[in-house]
């Protein structure tokens, strides 16, 4: 069973920058696609960024392109969310999922079983 830890989250001023790590144990995280989404108050679960295993294939939703970097070490058995020039509307609970590689690449929050618990970004002056 994948077990899931986000890390990185934090207050920020717009702007600024942060660094989001998923980390994974208890199995090899190179055999996942991995994903960062992020649920708002009120608002739904959004995928974010997804990439494949092998880092071939990334995803990014229109409103983080050009601002949000995905990347994995899977020698450390870790993902990364690189969020710079962050805005207020960036503000939510992030979390990081991960599905079996050989299931379609899909950046859903449906079509992902293994969740973290979730880490806090807040984007305000």
């Amino acid at each position: 069973q994948v077990q899931l830890v986000e890390s990185g989250g934090g207050l920020v001023q717009p702007g600024g920058s942060l660094r989001l790590s998923c980390a994974a144990s208890g199995v090899t995280l190179d055999y996942y696609t991995v994903g960062w989404f992020r649920q708002a108050p009120g608002k739904e679960r959004e995928g974010v960024s997804c990439i494949s295993r092998n880092s071939g294939s990334t995803y990014y939703t229109d409103s983080v392109k050009g601002r949000f970097t995905i990347s994995r070490d899977n020698a450390k058995n870790t993902v990364y969310l690189q969020m710079n020039s962050l805005k207020p509307e960036d503000t939510a609970l992030y979390y990081c999922a991960a599905r079996h590689w050989t299931a379609p690449f899909v950046c859903s929050p449906a079509f992902f079983g293994s969740w973290g618990q979730g880490t806090q970004v807040t984007v305000s002056s």
